[in-house]
């Protein structure tokens, strides 16, 4: 018998491997497995309120069961805190950032050029290699990137799918005043923030969501949900303004042991993905919320689907 090459043997052992990783699972025991929680997590504003300049990454990715920094199973989100006439550097391989100006005054300078901001702006980035933040004042910025759904597809950007988009913060309230106005009268007014670059999605890149919403003094939003994930951040609220959030609805459309996420300027919290939720504002003061979603990406999947309760 002719002794088998070295490369015949490799390969045995592969072919052999392979079909040892082959593995089944019963259909009705299997075809929804308990997947990691994703839990109502708030991230207050004294978190960028103090301390040096620095990333303040909202890292789950123990309870996510993953070996990357990640929020939620598609986004990672952060605080910047930078200091005055200091500069940061972000650096996170992603096909979409967001940022939205919580304070303070500065530019982002990246491939693609540089950006002059301010308190209350907002602005996205494609895939740039990295940014520098230079602030002139004490400034803080809140940083939402697809950088976890990258590394779980296992892939790196290849292209720009957009180029940077300003949203300044005399327009943003300059169209919610718009919008509320045509609004008047209906129980909700927000304006979408939207990319030229995404026509048929309309969100504010081709994974991203996000909506400018106000919660108008001693107004209650009936309960919405959506299987997007979503990272609220609140841009003003007076007291007892607050969601709740609840995994259930009773046959009256009421939320069933629901938690309740406080509303407080600066801070951020997180709404499960198919988790019915309300919004109330009890004071005599208008709130206004900046949620931020995978839902650009689920809605190009046709599968967002947003349900109200009338």
């Amino acid at each position: 018998m002719i002794p088998k090459q070295p490369i015949e043997m490799r390969q045995e052992m592969r072919q052999q491997q392979w079909e040892e990783q082959a593995d089944f699972k019963e259909y009705m025991s299997a075809v929804n497995p308990p997947m990691p929680p994703i839990d109502v997590i708030d991230y207050p504003a004294e978190l960028h309120q103090q301390g040096e300049t620095r990333v303040i990454g909202f890292d789950h990715s123990q309870s996510l069961d993953v070996n990357y920094p990640a929020t939620t199973p598609n986004l990672m989100a952060s605080f910047l805190r930078i200091l005055p006439n200091t500069s940061l550097k972000t650096d996170a391989v992603a096909t979409s950032q967001v940022y939205f100006v919580i304070r303070g005054k500065g530019k982002t300078q990246m491939s693609e050029g540089t950006i002059e901001w301010k308190a209350g702006d907002l602005f996205t980035l494609p895939a740039v290699a990295d940014a520098l933040h230079t602030a002139s004042e004490d400034s803080a910025l809140y940083w939402v990137h697809d950088a976890p759904l990258l590394k779980y597809l296992g892939v790196q950007p290849t292209e720009k799918r957009f180029s940077p988009v300003l949203y300044t913060h005399e327009r943003l309230t300059q169209e919610l005043n718009k919008v509320r106005e045509e609004a008047a009268g209906r129980n909700r007014t927000g304006v979408l923030l939207s990319n030229p670059h995404c026509p048929h999605t309309l969100t504010l890149t081709h994974t991203l969501w996000s909506l400018y919403n106000a919660l108008p003094a001693g107004v209650t939003q009936k309960p919405h949900r959506h299987n997007s994930v979503a990272l609220d951040y609140c841009v003003s609220a007076g007291p007892d303004t607050y969601t709740l959030i609840a995994k259930d609805i009773d046959e009256n459309g009421e939320l069933v042991n629901p938690i309740k996420a406080n509303w407080t300027a600066g801070s951020v919290f997180v709404t499960p993905p198919g988790w019915w939720h309300s919004h109330h504002n009890d004071s005599n003061e208008d709130a206004i919320v900046l949620p931020i979603q995978d839902a650009g990406i689920i809605m190009n999947m046709q599968v967002l689907d947003f349900q109200f309760i009338q």
